[in-house]
């Protein structure tokens, strides 16, 4: 188990980049699978998870070459789908979410796909009803080894009709559109996730030769083809980073740049921290946080009202940066509500930053609200464990704050979503250190 060192209590300053977008390269990853010419796709995170799921389209036959940093093109012509039976898919698809987008994609070329239960963070609930509904409804037949916790679907031909998805399931609506663009006839989906990552998605395979209308609405339409084709692919900046980045400099007070964020793309989140009183700037596609040297303030509703931030399907605010605005909350001036809707279990961080000296109500587990120290006292330096990649990331975001030394443990979990944080972070100034 891995374990970070770190040295708080000090502003950092200079320009950081953010990653290639984890959530969109899971999904562009799965759909190289639609075609059995070359696709080629850049600005690929070097973190745990991608790496992984490329490991798995590698034993499942496709030919992979690295073309630089970020960049790879990945050939799907001779994909061995024995391999989706055998023991060594079972045990490498637990270990990650984002495998259970494989399905579609083999469903919709193959006829065929399963999975065993994939694993992931332990947020709570992550159930997968939207997905299989979803491809039953096309015409597979569903069946599931309760002793394996393995699922398959099968079909000889898919095909087209309405789908109303019980949630906005991002990947969800992936697997679902993965599958449709081969399926034979016109699928509606409505409630589909309208998430930038989903439309990069779709985006790509309309250039691979798929029909698709709606792309950015939650209604969208697909009309089959017998066949895709191969197209190059560029990865978005990661906006949970992006998050996190914002979230770092006001808490340790820093002035940072955060290189080409794609503004068009990140939706609620610069709202989400002005809410918190925190102040950045646009320069051309650059965001500049100053020093916040006096700190703060958290706004109320016009009626005077408490703040509340909640995630919401989007275009709401991702659930993904609820733990970063509640760290961030733990130095402002005032008081907030933290409403994390869709994960029951990913508030149960906030006893590491209690131990740490902030001041929390844990409501329930859906519910936090935080009283601001307004920097009048900082938070105390502390060991702690890492839980999951969000909450770790809050974790050392509340470290590089606090004055002394704190330890994080299973820094795996974060290095499962940040590429090669610590060396980025020392770039700008951070006393970090990876034991």
């Amino acid at each position: 188990m891995g374990t970070f060192r770190i040295e708080g209590g000090k502003p950092l300053h200079g320009e950081i980049t953010p990653q290639g977008a984890k959530n969109e390269a899971l999904q562009i990853l799965c759909a190289v699978l639609l075609t059995p010419e070359e696709v080629t796709l850049h600005n690929i995170p070097d973190i745990v998870d991608v790496n992984k799921l490329i490991f798995l389209l590698e034993d499942l036959g496709v030919k992979i070459q690295k073309r630089g940093k970020g960049s790879y093109t990945f050939k799907a012509d001779d994909v061995n789908l024995e391999y989706l039976q055998s023991e060594p898919f079972k045990r490498d698809g637990r270990g990650l979410r984002g495998s259970i987008m494989l399905v579609g994609p083999l469903l919709g070329r193959f006829g065929k796909g399963y999975i065993p239960k994939p694993g992931g963070d332990k947020i709570g609930r992550r159930r997968l009803d939207t997905h299989f509904d979803g491809f039953i409804k096309l015409g597979a037949k569903f069946r599931y080894n309760r002793e394996e916790y393995f699922y398959g679907v099968e079909a000889k031909q898919l095909v087209g009709t309405y789908l109303l998805l019980d949630e906005a399931s991002v990947t969800g609506t992936a697997n679902i559109v993965m599958a449709a663009v081969l399926a034979q006839g016109t699928t509606t989906i409505y409630n589909a996730a309208c998430e930038p990552y989903l439309q990069q998605l779709c985006k790509m395979l309309v250039r691979m030769g798929a029909k698709i209308s709606g792309i950015g609405s939650n209604l969208l339409t697909i009309e089959g083809v017998e066949s895709l084709g191969g197209t190059q692919h560029t990865m978005l900046p990661d906006m949970i980073e992006i998050g996190s980045w914002i979230g770092l400099a006001a808490m340790t007070r820093s002035e940072l740049t955060i290189k080409n964020v794609s503004w068009e793309h990140l939706g609620q989140i610069p709202r989400a921290f002005n809410r918190l009183g925190i102040q950045f700037e646009l320069k051309g596609d650059d965001i500049y946080i100053p020093k916040h040297e006096k700190g703060y303030e958290i706004q109320h509703f016009i009626d005077g009202s408490i703040m509340t931030i909640a995630d919401a399907p989007w275009p709401g605010l991702t659930p993904d940066l609820l733990s970063i605005l509640l760290v961030v909350a733990t130095q402002a001036k005032g008081e907030v509500v933290i409403h994390q809707k869709m994960f029951e279990s990913r508030l149960f961080f906030v006893d590491k930053l209690l131990d740490m000296g902030a001041k929390i109500i844990l409501c329930d587990p859906h519910r936090a609200t935080v009283i601001g120290h307004n920097f009048t006292s900082t938070l105390k330096a502390t060991t702690m464990t890492s839980p999951d990649i969000r909450a770790g990331v809050s974790l050392l975001i509340a470290a590089l704050s606090a004055k002394g030394t704190s330890t994080i443990h299973n820094i795996e979990q974060i290095d499962r979503g940040y590429e090669n944080i610590d060396e980025r972070l020392r770039a700008v100034g951070a006393n970090i250190v990876r034991v």
